[in-house]
């Protein structure tokens, strides 16, 4: 039997103390490459934004390196990546957005100074990974020129984002059961995120359409498909975005969704009858979208239209990029040697 692929996930957003409350994707990847067979393990390091954290962990990971053995390393987000090189092993990289796009600012909603600085260090990555991934096919642009990538979305936990019955989800959560629920997920004070958008269309819905905005941060994972199935529909604000997880998750849920344009979001949202991709960012256009899905009422077939983007099935492409590389690697090193071996017979 092969062994399994030894692989050193490096990332700098993992939730946990001090670290990321909204990447829970990473893990989700990480723990269903592990129930695929990978041998999987984690190096996770706070960044903070900060050069003096990068140092560190550049030389915790090479003494790593040194000590234990691996396959390949897989960072997560372009900016993890810079402690892989030079590389010592194979490196695959997933670009999840602002890495590539940019940092928007939580006090002005623009991009700040850090930003370009991001871009480069990525863009530097890029340019030595041996495979790079995309979360969606828009930010392919934002690569180097010359270097090509493979579009894989962050998958879906169908087990955990599962539909349940909204006067149970509000039972549950002590939510109002006769009132129309709208659903803001993040951070509000993320700039990138724009819940004042949210909030404001909200209160132009009011003018006709009662209904409450109700905002889902800081409350346990497992309790955000609750918070789905106990709203009659999700709002999505964001000014940047790579391939918005939450508008995904939505969908397993059977919530409609109302979406400024962004990101994926347009494919995700296409041919999903009770959806609404607005046609602009104005407030005016996200109240009258709003109002159109309460008028409709009822569940959404997301489920279905999002199928294709269960984890299971996302892993098994990742590992597929994984054994290409270890091929073109061995490939290489044959190459390498039957040179050497030429040479020295000269």
């Amino acid at each position: 039997m092969d062994k399994p692929i030894r692989v050193l996930m490096v990332t700098c957003e993992w939730p946990g103390p001090k670290q990321s409350k909204t990447a829970h994707f990473v893990k989700r990847q990480a723990d269903f490459l592990r129930a695929a067979g990978v041998d999987v393990e984690v190096f996770t390091f706070y960044s903070a934004k900060n050069p003096f954290n990068y140092a560190r962990a550049w030389a915790r990971l090479q003494l790593k390196l040194r000590r234990d053995e691996y396959d390949l390393i897989h960072a997560q987000f372009g900016q993890s990546g810079i402690v892989a090189l030079p590389k010592r092993l194979p490196l695959v990289v997933t670009f999840r957005g602002s890495d590539l796009l940019g940092i928007v600012g939580d006090r002005d909603g623009r991009y700040t100074l850090l930003s370009g600085i991001q871009k480069k260090v990525s863009r530097i990555v890029a340019r030595r990974a041996d495979a790079r991934i995309v979360v969606s096919e828009h930010m392919k642009q934002n690569l180097p020129p010359g270097t090509d990538a493979h579009v894989i979305p962050s998958g879906i936990d169908f087990q955990l984002f599962a539909p349940t019955a909204q006067d149970e989800a509000r039972l549950r959560l002590g939510l109002p059961a006769d009132e129309r629920l709208i659903l803001f997920v993040g951070r509000p004070s993320q700039g990138r995120k724009r819940h004042w958008l949210a909030k404001r269309a909200v209160e132009i819905l009011n003018e006709t359409t009662p209904a409450r905005l109700v905002v889902a941060w800081r409350v346990p994972h497992e309790e955000v498909p609750l918070y789905m199935s106990a709203s009659d529909a999700l709002v999505f604000t964001s000014m940047q975005e790579g391939s918005p997880n939450v508008v995904k998750e939505a969908l397993a849920c059977d919530v409609p969704v109302v979406s400024v344009p962004v990101g994926d979001v347009e494919e995700r949202l296409q041919g999903i009858e009770g959806c609404e991709l607005c046609a602009d960012e104005r407030p005016e256009t996200i109240a009258a979208a709003l109002r159109k899905v309460l008028t409709r009422g009822g569940r959404v077939n997301g489920r279905e239209a999002v199928a294709h983007l269960d984890e299971n099935l996302i892993t098994a492409r990742v590992i597929d990029i994984y054994r290409t590389v270890l091929a073109n690697q061995r490939v290489s090193e044959n190459t390498q040697l039957m040179s050497r071996v030429s040479q020295a017979g000269r």
